[in-house]
């Protein structure tokens, strides 16, 4: 039995069957974790979206922004984007049932004999892990409510920036959706910056990336994240894990085996073109 933890897929589904051949996936037996952005931008989030909703209880998944942004359109409150590339999965037959599967889905998973945390974007230093939990669970429980179109509605902004017990109703669950699904910096204190998206090494003085912030849930757990493809998987501390390498920016799709920390990686089957500055098929 093993527990393989995939990086941001973001519709690039023959990339990921490739993956799975190549660590030699056994479903009913191994356990797949996915960081969240299984759609958008690469052509096959139709067929992600099926194949992993067709895995049941072999899969764990987490919502990132691109899945939210997803839903979003689904409900008529967000314009779809072409270069998300995602009409095939909208005018699907299917397209109700899979999308209400995927608005059932977490933003947190976690393994308390692994003392394994996944989020998308991670998990802000203001939070400990009963914060966390009850915090996923709020928002969870909209989005699986008859009510998911009012909020989707009101998820789109950056404040507020900074956690609050005392913060209610749509601007809780605003910041809970930006800390799981958008986080990259913040400030020393814990503080949100929604901005910023350079490299460590450029970002402007005082930000740090979040987990370079000691905080309650990164002192006693492993943390899993996708996200922010720029990392390239480098630079966390122990026990931080980026997995999202930018396979649908021609990168690569990365996996990682829990059990002995191995890695292992597919190549994109697209390249960037100068000319268009984004990816297209090789």
């Amino acid at each position: 039995m093993a527990t393989y933890l995939i990086g941001d897929i973001h519709g690039c589904f023959d990339e990921l069957i490739a993956l799975l051949d190549q660590v030699e996936f056994t479903p009913g037996t191994d356990t797949l974790w996915l960081t969240g952005d299984l759609v958008a931008r690469g052509p096959g989030s139709l067929d992600v979206l099926r194949y992993v909703k067709s895995m049941g209880d072999d899969v764990r998944i987490v919502l990132g922004n691109h899945d939210l942004h997803l839903l979003a359109v689904f409900a008529g409150i967000s314009r779809n984007k072409p270069k998300d590339r995602l009409n095939a999965l909208l005018e699907a037959p299917d397209a109700d049932d899979l999308l209400n599967w995927l608005r059932r889905q977490p933003l947190m998973q976690v393994d308390e004999e692994k003392k394994l945390v996944m989020a998308h974007a991670g998990i802000t230093p203001q939070w400990d892990m009963e914060t966390a939990k009850q915090c996923a669970r709020d928002v969870e429980a909209v989005l699986s409510s008859d009510s998911y179109p009012f909020f989707l509605d009101a998820m789109y902004g950056d404040m507020p920036n900074n956690w609050s017990p005392q913060l209610t109703g749509l601007a809780r669950l605003r910041f809970i959706t930006n800390a799981f699904t958008r986080m990259r910096y913040c400030f020393p204190n814990g503080q949100l910056d929604m901005y910023t998206k350079e490299a460590p090494e450029n970002a402007p003085a005082p930000l740090k990336p979040w987990f370079a912030i000691p905080g309650p849930v990164t002192e006693e757990y492993s943390v899993v994240f996708g996200h922010w493809a720029s990392l390239e998987g480098r630079g966390t501390p122990e026990g931080v894990y980026a997995l999202d390498t930018g396979c649908c920016w021609g990168g690569d799709l990365t996996c990682l085996r829990w059990e002995d920390k191995q890695y292992f990686t597919q190549a994109s089957n697209r390249h960037i073109d100068p000319g268009m500055g984004e990816a297209v098929a090789s």
